[in-house]
This record gives structure tokens, C-alpha cells and sequence, in this order.
């Protein structure tokens, strides 16, 4: 499993999506998550703090697992099928730990919540991650340098038809200002 963390939420210029990049801690690897508009609000308000007047319905999740005496272990990105991810919550009580199916943005919305790990299966990430590529250096005599890009895997190449749904997004990412605070 590859630990991630949230790198930000994105609005799609195209349309009103909205898409949670998880990154690789190890790497430079990017997770693209697309979610609702609801699901990415409650990230955002936790993330930056935003007092609510009222528990929104992760809180209220949260608050449910804690006074059963549960604690959420960890968030895993389990799967993806027909361009369709999958996620578990794993709740330990007592001594005993439960799976719980999740929507990913369900599972992350909770996980900002208790400060809880985010993992993805290593083939979800060997089949959906991006990299950036590293700058293409300009020959000197020309005026402007190669632009940068973003490099897909092999194995994303032959699961194209599966992920075609990602492509048109992912070719309007800027991954240049992924270190910044967009």
C-alpha cells in the first residue's frame, strides 16, 4: 500500500467537477479522485478550519464511531472498476477491526476529520497515478523551451478505454503549481 496525502481540490475549468489529488508521501506520484461538490466542501471546510454552526455528516460519523469506542485506524483507496473508485475505513473496537465500504470522498472527508492515514492499493496507483515529468531542457538555440508534461504509465496506456473518463481532465491540469498552495 502507498501512503498519501490530500494535495488539494480542484475545480475543473470545463465543467463544475471537482477532483481530490492525493499524493504519493515517497514520490511524485498523483492520485486524481474526481468527487462531488458536496464530498469536496467538506474536506475543504475541515482542512482550513472553517467553523460550521453544525455537525455536517461526517462529524456526526465521526462522533458515532468514537462514542461506540471505535478508532479509525486507517483510509484505504481500494479499488477501481469501470472508472470507479472504491475505499474501505478501517475501525478498530476493541480488539477486533471492521471494513467498512466507502465512497472515497466519504472515507477522506472522515479521515481530515480524526487526522487518520489515507492509503491507496498499490494497483490503483500503478494504474490511475500521474507524474510529472521532469523539465525538458531547450536546445539553446531556440526561443522557448519544451513545455512540461505529464508522464502516463504503460500500464495506464493499455487501460486507456477503462480511464477514459480521467483523460480530457487530466490533459488540463497544471501540475507546475502543485507545490504551491493552489
Amino acid at each position: 500500500m502507498v501512503r498519501v496525502e490530500i494535495d488539494s481540490i480542484r475545480v475543473s475549468l470545463m465543467s463544475q467537477d471537482r477532483v481530490v489529488v492525493l499524493k504519493d508521501v515517497d514520490s511524485e506520484r498523483y492520485l486524481p479522485i474526481w468527487i462531488g461538490a458536496f464530498e469536496a466542501e467538506a474536506i475543504r471546510v475541515e482542512l482550513s478550519g472553517t467553523p460550521v454552526p453544525r455537525p455536517l455528516t461526517h462529524d456526526l460519523l465521526r462522533s458515532v464511531i468514537l462514542q461506540f469506542g471505535g478508532e479509525v485506524e486507517r483510509i484505504v483507496v481500494s479499488d477501481l472498476r469501470n472508472d470507479v473508485y472504491y475505499a474501505t475505513i478501517h475501525i478498530k473496537i476493541g480488539d477486533k477491526v471492521v471494513e467498512i465500504d466507502s465512497r472515497p470522498s466519504d472515507a477522506i472527508a472522515l479521515a481530515v476529520r480524526l487526522k487518520t492515514p489515507v492509503f491507496v492499493e498499490d494497483s490503483v496507483m500503478e494504474r490511475a497515478s500521474i507524474e510529472p515529468e521532469e523539465e525538458v531542457t531547450s536546445d539553446p538555440e531556440e526561443e522557448t523551451p519544451a513545455p512540461r508534461r505529464t508522464r502516463r504509465k504503460a500500464s495506464e496506456e493499455s487501460s486507456d478505454e477503462d480511464l477514459s473518463v480521467f483523460s480530457d481532465f487530466l490533459d488540463t491540469l497544471d501540475l507546475d503549481d502543485l507545490d504551491d498552495n493552489g
